[in-house]
């Protein structure tokens, strides 16, 4: 089931939201300051955030940039349409105005979790690693990496088939529908720039190359 982040100081909103999600069979995590929720948010990747904007460390306004790729509802006592447009227009994906009615809030969890399963049909998830094959783009944490067509084919294989080895003639064999240029002298050039820009993210070598196989991802 969907796990849901609720960003917001004030506790009892943030248990009251806790206990209604969990009623839906969703998991739970809580921050309580902007300044935290960037913190859990480096080694954890929610499917939806409910986002308060008055919080102490970094408002809302300040970490909505900061949130790449997860969709955002933003649950505040600001009304004003200013801010309710200037919000959707910078990333929000929904905004619900305090005091909300728990069923309509309940509602539009459904409605963003159901537009990201439509989304994410062309994008693959592997321990830390995200990859969108739509915009040959992968995600480490937070940071986005580009990738060449050729380098999102071969990564994308390896992330459906994390921690086993995949031969050299496989990867070929599987990859020449989307890159028909990519050969067996070419490939391991391929995968050494893409664990030179994975590396260069968190130091972390994600693929490991199978003596005598071929390469396979680590999860």
């Amino acid at each position: 089931m969907a796990n849901i982040m609720i960003i917001d100081d004030d506790v009892s909103i943030n248990d009251m939201l806790s206990e209604a999600l969990i009623s839906e069979g969703y998991t739970v995590s809580k921050a309580y300051s902007g300044t935290e929720a960037l913190m859990l948010l480096s080694g954890s990747r929610p499917d939806l955030i409910l986002l308060d904007l008055m919080l102490p460390g970094l408002t809302g306004e300040e970490l909505l940039p900061k949130i790449k790729d997860i969709p955002v509802i933003v649950v505040s006592a600001k009304a004003d349409i200013s801010d309710k447009v200037g919000l959707l227009l910078g990333g929000a994906a929904d905004y619900i105005t305090k005091p909300f009615n728990i069923k309509e809030l309940l509602a539009r969890v459904t409605v963003q979790l159901r537009k990201r399963e439509i989304t994410d049909t062309n994008t693959i998830t592997a321990g830390e690693l995200s990859l969108c094959c739509d915009t040959f783009t992968v995600t480490v944490g937070q940071t986005e990496i580009q990738l060449t067509r050729t380098e999102c084919a071969i990564l994308k294989l390896l992330m459906q088939n994390p921690n086993t080895p995949i031969g050299k003639t496989t990867i070929l064999d599987r990859i020449s529908y989307d890159t028909p240029d990519c050969t067996e002298r070419s490939l391991k050039q391929h995968i050494s720039n893409i664990r030179r820009k994975l590396s260069a993210v968190n130091g972390n070598d994600y693929i490991e190359a199978v003596y005598g196989i071929g390469f396979r991802l680590r999860s």
